[in-house]
């Protein structure tokens, strides 16, 4: 049976992909919210695939996939996200990537890309053209518009370069919130990877609040 590691942050998204890949046939022998530890046990383990959110604490997906390929070219990658980044998927790209899967369609789109994986180097969503595209459509108010009100104030104070735990102390709320919020505000605005991207962004568009 083949084996699995998966990484998602997203205690909840990381129980429901490891009981679909169970269910369709394959042995899921470590589930990690942490990309170091991930990214430790990967290669400790030597799995035949690893599903990789993107945004995770201590490494990024992407961090975690440039250092395995560092030192395994063959283990089978597969990145999956929230992010309709031209940027983003060509980054992953160029680092080698077998599989990219938009978290909208994960569950229908896993089986299909593992099973090609099993004979060919890489499978990417055939909807990622058309996200790509959309997403290019839609401009940054536009974006910034869909923020709950809770977000947008996230947004304001990090344009002010507050840390998490001033956000969290100005705010009356736990930083583990505040970490909860950058996350969906990382997703919803479609930033990618780069670990300061949230506020480079906050810093950019500060017209915007």
């Amino acid at each position: 049976m083949e084996t699995i590691i998966i990484a998602d942050d997203h205690p909840v998204t990381l129980n429901g992909i490891s009981y679909y890949v169970t269910s369709i046939g394959y042995r899921v022998i470590g589930e990690y919210t942490n990309g170091i530890t991930a990214c430790n046990n990967i290669l400790t383990l030597n799995p035949d695939y690893c599903i990789l959110d993107i945004s995770m604490p201590g490494m990024t997906g992407l961090e975690v996939l440039e250092k395995i390929r560092s030192r395994n070219k063959t283990l089978k990658i597969i990145l999956y996200t929230m992010y309709h980044d031209t940027a983003l998927f060509e980054k992953a790209k160029s680092l080698d990537i077998n599989g990219y899967v938009l978290k909208d369609f994960a569950l229908e789109e896993l089986k299909d890309c593992l099973e090609f994986l099993r004979y060919k180097k890489q499978w990417f969503t055939p909807r990622l053209s058309t996200a790509l595209i959309q997403n290019s459509n839609e401009t940054d108010e536009e974006k910034f518009k869909t923020l709950s009100a809770a977000e947008k104030k996230i947004v304001s104070l990090i344009a002010k370069r507050r840390s998490t735990k001033e956000i969290a102390e100005q705010l009356f709320i736990t930083e583990k919130t505040i970490e909860n919020h950058r996350s969906n505000v990382i997703k919803k605005l479609g930033i990618g990877g780069n670990r300061n991207g949230l506020l480079l962004w906050a810093v950019n568009h500060e017209d915007l609040m």
